[in-house]
């Protein structure tokens, strides 16, 4: 599959995530409580994808169901987490 056409499908991907988000529910009352705790907001959801061809064997593209997944928090992550009480393990 040549390169442009990959981007064009990675946009689409991005842009569906986003309708997604933007169109629910649940996060928009949750961002509402949040502003009306007198609290300006802003949500920055970073995502990595990873692909290969059907026809190789990356490993490194593979994500096992299995193995723990490993977050990047920065100090400011953690305590806008905290603020909301959510508690996170170090």
């Amino acid at each position: 599959m040549p390169e442009a056409e990959i981007k064009r499908l990675m946009k689409h991907l991005g842009e569906s995530i986003n309708e997604t988000l933007a169109e629910s529910p649940r996060i928009n009352e949750r961002i509402q409580e949040i502003r009306d705790a007198g609290y300006e907001i802003f949500l920055v959801i970073e995502a990595k994808v990873g692909f290969s061809r059907k026809d190789t064997e990356d490993s490194e593209t593979i994500v096992r169901q299995n193995e723990p997944v490993r977050l990047r928090l920065t100090q400011e992550d953690a305590k806008f987490l905290k603020s909301l009480k959510i508690s996170i393990e170090e």
